[in-house]
Formats: structure tokens, C-alpha cells, sequence
């Protein structure tokens, strides 16, 4: 056989080999939750590299919009900082879609102020009042003569659930509510604006806001996991059935107590163990 053919062969061969790799690389899809969304970036980082044939792409959105995605068939896996719902799950299993959850962490949701206020401390009646538009001013609650700038997450995260649940009471926000589309853009409004008051999950606390305790108590690790924190929840990832393959080593590496709780230990939450 003349060399260039031996080329051209090998060539076409290495091709061949380059493209069934690209093929046979597993493919696993995220969405959902943007407070799960920190975790799920470590996780992919880490799984990654300890498994580079695999690719993960992942994108926020919200708990209900990951939820969504699961019962629709878009995605591997949703994200969500909140459990699905009897209608979601009636709405699932009507499309052949059986949503099975994996608590992969636990969080709290802190009230956050501006860095200048003086305020440190509020009851659950307290909160629940100012995200019902019935306290106005700072002054009402032992702070400075300014009027309450409030920002809340929209209806589609889960944040806002559990907020509308434990602090609401199954009461409405406001419509006076300046609502942001994540945790991150809440962090931001309350940082920019010495008026604002916001809640954000505890992996997105710095220094950059401060954080409120709620009846004399701290968001923390511990008062999350003994449940003395008024606000706590576990966080959630949903496959569409038992997972399998690819999605079930990535399910079983979230899991590991020694590679994936401690990236959501890393990532600022608290890890299952």
C-alpha cells in the first residue's frame, strides 16, 4: 500500500476515533435552582475533571422553571431549594415523567440589610410585616428615619416559596416588592442601597450586606441543622426516575461525603453529614 494512502487511512481512522469519542462522551444537563447553582458549578468542575469524558452544561432559571424542565424532558436534572409540588407532580406523571428527589444539601435563608444599618434583629412578625407593605419606615422596628426599600425573588424561585411558607404564612409579598430574578441580583439591590432590606440563601452571605438574626437567632450551620433557625430547608436535586448512567454517578458524587459534601461545604452551604 503506497504511503499516502497508509496516511489518508490513518488520518480518517484518527477522525473516526476523535468523533466516536466526541459521541460516546457522556452529556448531562442542569437547571433549575440559582441557589443550587453554586453547588451544581462545583460539582460539575470537580466531576469534570475526575471524569473528563463527561460534559455538564448548567443554567439558573429558578426551582419552578428546573422542575419544569425535568416533567418537560430539557434537562438531566433539575436544581431546586424547594420540594415539587402535588400539581407538578400530577402534571409529570400525565407526561410519563417521574421526578425523584436527592436532598444534597441544607440551607438557610438569611434577611439581609445594608452594611450602615443599625437594625440586627428581627421577629418572624416583624419580618412578615414589612414584606406585607404594613411596616414602612426603619424607624418601626428600632432603626433610622428612612422608608423600607424591600426586595423579594420572583414566584418562580423556590427561595420565594419557602420565604412566602415560613415567614408569610401563605400571605402574598407586597406589591411594593422590588423583585429580583436570583440570589445574586439580591445580594447586589441590598448592597447598593443603604434602604433596602432582601433575603438571600446562606452560600451567598458576604461582607458586602449584612445579615440579620431572626428572634435572637443566628443563621447558621448549626441552629440550621437543629432547626432552631426559623428559616432553614434542605436543597434538592430531581432526576426523571431512578437515575442511571452517567446521571447516576454524578447523583452518587453529590453525595460522596468526601468529594461532593465537601464542595457544598466549599460552596458556602451545609453539607448532609
Amino acid at each position: 500500500m503506497k504511503k499516502s494512502k497508509i496516511l489518508f487511512y490513518g488520518v480518517m481512522g484518527l477522525v473516526f476515533f476523535m468523533g466516536a469519542n466526541y459521541v460516546w462522551a457522556g452529556k448531562i444537563t442542569i437547571k433549575g435552582s440559582t441557589t443550587v447553582l453554586p453547588i451544581a458549578q462545583k460539582l460539575a468542575e470537580a466531576y469534570m475533571k475526575e471524569f473528563p469524558d463527561t460534559r455538564i452544561s448548567i443554567s439558573g432559571g429558578g426551582s419552578g422553571n428546573g422542575i419544569k424542565a425535568i416533567i418537560d424532558g430539557t434537562t438531566d436534572i433539575a436544581d431546586s431549594s424547594r420540594f415539587i409540588k402535588d400539581k407538578e407532580v400530577k402534571l409529570a406523571v400525565e407526561k410519563g415523567r417521574y421526578p425523584v428527589p436527592f436532598s444534597i444539601a441544607y440551607d438557610c435563608i438569611v434577611p439581609v440589610v445594608h452594611p450602615s444599618n443599625s437594625v440586627s434583629d428581627l421577629s418572624l412578625a416583624q419580618l412578615k410585616a414589612i414584606y406585607k407593605g404594613e411596616i414602612k419606615n426603619w424607624n418601626q422596628v428600632g432603626g433610622p428615619d428612612r422608608k423600607i426599600v424591600v426586595i423579594s425573588r420572583d414566584t418562580s424561585s423556590g427561595t420565594y416559596e419557602v420565604w412566602e411558607k415560613k415567614v408569610m404564612k401563605k400571605e402574598r409579598v407586597f406589591p411594593g416588592a422590588l423583585l429580583q430574578a436570583s440570589n445574586g441580583t439580591v445580594l447586589q439591590a441590598v448592597a447598593n442601597n443603604k434602604n433596602a432590606m432582601g433575603y438571600i440563601g446562606l452560600g451567598y452571605m458576604n461582607s458586602s450586606v449584612k445579615a440579620l438574626t431572626v428572634g435572637g437567632v443566628v443563621g447558621s450551620e448549626k441552629t440550621t441543622l437543629d432547626a432552631t433557625f426559623p428559616v432553614s430547608r434542605p436543597l434538592y436535586m430531581f432526576t426523571n426516575k431512578w437515575p442511571t448512567g452517567d446521571v447516576s454517578k454524578f447523583i452518587k458524587y453529590a453525595l460522596h461525603p468526601e468529594k461532593g459534601q465537601q464542595l457544598v461545604r466549599n460552596a458556602g452551604f451545609i453539607p448532609l453529614y
